[in-house]
């Protein structure tokens, strides 16, 4: 079962061959603490979802997760606006920030596990004009940051450290290790 109503998750589940049985935002206040942190934030907010849609499954094995971009101590929005958006833009152009992606899971016996999946990302230094197409493009809308990795913005990316899925949203590695550490044939038998 996955705690969230992202589409991207679900595409990503799909490469490994994972199809959740149901779909079950946990639907809670993600609003960040004053001073909160970006890693505890991310953590705060995966547990949650896990803690919510667990409880009104608890015969499931539950995945849930929360992905934050942040440049220092600083958690960038997911853009709801083109002005969020362009804020965001402006502030990665030309330097190194982190995307951290929490993961959480429930088992069908009450075990809970939980990883911080940290990439870095180095985008190239964008002019206005780069930043305006990307706008132009729509992709930034309800992504944390204000871009997604998995379309145009791959273009302005120079660099990268970790893991690509863990950037778009779920870290596939960490998913599938954590699974099959607790008995779940992540892939079939033949």
């Amino acid at each position: 079962m996955l705690a969230s109503a992202s589409p991207r998750r679900l595409d990503l589940l799909a490469q490994i061959g994972l199809k959740p049985d149901l779909v079950d935002p946990a639907d809670l206040d993600e609003s960040a603490h004053k001073a909160e942190l970006p890693a505890v934030y991310a953590r705060r907010i995966a547990m949650a979802k896990l803690d919510a849609v667990a409880a009104r499954h608890p015969q499931a094995f539950v995945i849930a997760a929360d992905t934050v971009v942040a440049v220092g101590r600083r958690i960038l929005p997911k853009a709801e606006t083109e002005a969020e958006a362009r804020s965001c833009l402006e502030l990665v152009s030309g330097r190194r920030h982190r995307v951290m992606t929490a993961l959480g899971l429930a088992t069908p016996d009450g075990q809970r596990a939980f990883r911080l999946v940290t990439s870095t990302v180095l985008f190239k230094r964008l002019t206005k004009p780069e930043i305006a197409m990307y706008i132009a493009s729509g992709e930034w809308q309800g992504k944390a940051g204000g871009y997604a990795l998995q379309g145009r913005a791959a273009a302005l990316i120079r660099w990268m450290s970790g893991s690509p899925s863990g950037v778009i949203g779920l870290p596939l590695h960490d998913v599938a290790a954590m699974l099959a550490g607790r008995g779940f044939p992540v892939w079939p038998q033949p």
